[in-house]
C-alpha cells in the first residue's frame, strides 16, 4: 500500500477534444507517494491521450495536471534510437536528464545503467545497434531508460508487452524495490493481471475514470 500521504500526481477535471471528437470528458484522480495504481481501458478509450497529458506532451482542452518530483515515462512505442547502440542510447538519455552534467552524478548513472541491464538480462547487447534487437529486448531498454534518472513517479504505458515470463517477474521485483523507497508507479494497460499487487485499479470508459 502507499506509504505516505504526500501527493505526487493530481489530475483535476481533465477533458480533451480533437475537433468535434471528445476523447476525455472529466478525469480526476490523485496519486500519493509509494502508491501503485493501474488504469485500464479498451483500445480507443483514451488511455494514451490521458498519459500524454499527464506527462506534459499534450495539453488538455480543460482541467489541470500537477506533478511533483522527477517523472519517468515509458511509452508503449519504444522511445529509443534505432541507429544508436544500447550504450549510446543510455548516454543520450543521461545527457537529456543532465545526469552527466553535475559532479555528484559522475559515474552514478553508469552504475544505474549496469544495474538495470543486469536485472533485465540484456547486458550482452550493450554494443548492439537497437535496430537489431528483438521487440522484447527493445522494451527492456525502453523501460530502463525511463528509470535511469531515478524518478519519483514512473508512468508506464503497456510496460510488459513482449516480456517473457522471467522478465515479467523481474519487472515486479523492481516495483517492490521502488515502492520500498516511496516511489510511485502508474501502469496503464488494456488489461491488468495480478490485481492484488495494486493499491487501486481505475477504469477509463466513456471519457471518465472510476474504480474498476
Amino acid at each position: 500500500m502507499g506509504s505516505d500521504n504526500e501527493s505526487v500526481l493530481k489530475a483535476e477535471h481533465v477533458a480533451k477534444s480533437f475537433g468535434m471528437r471528445r476523447v476525455l470528458e472529466d478525469v480526476s484522480f490523485e496519486m500519493r507517494k509509494g502508491e501503485l495504481i493501474g488504469i485500464v481501458g479498451e483500445n480507443g478509450a483514451g488511455k494514451s491521450t490521458l498519459l500524454k497529458i499527464l506527462v506534459g506532451l499534450l495539453a488538455p482542452s480543460s482541467g489541470t495536471v500537477s506533478a511533483h518530483g522527477r517523472v519517468g515515462y515509458c511509452p508503449q512505442d519504444a522511445l529509443v534510437f534505432d541507429t544508436l547502440t544500447v550504450n549510446e542510447n543510455f548516454q543520450y538519455f543521461a545527457s537529456a536528464y543532465n545526469l552527466d552534467g553535475r559532479d555528484e552524478n559522475l559515474g552514478a548513472w553508469e552504475k544505474q545503467k549496469k544495474s538495470l541491464m543486469r536485472h533485465f538480462n540484456f547486458e550482452q547487447y550493450a554494443e548492439a545497434l537497437v535496430s537489431t534487437l528483438s521487440a522484447g529486448t527493445r522494451q527492456k531498454l525502453n523501460l530502463s531508460l525511463a528509470m535511469l534518472h531515478g524518478p519519483d513517479l514512473l508512468i508506464l504505458d503497456e510496460p510488459y508487452t513482449g516480456f517473457d515470463w522471467e522478465t515479467y517477474l523481474h519487472f515486479w521485483e523492481v516495483t517492490v524495490d521502488l515502492r520500498s523507497r516511496s516511489n510511485s508507479i502508474l501502469i496503464v494497460s488494456h488489461f491488468i493481471y495480478d490485481r492484488q499487487k495494486f493499491d487501486r485499479v481505475l477504469q477509463l470508459k466513456g471519457g471518465y475514470l472510476a474504480c474498476d
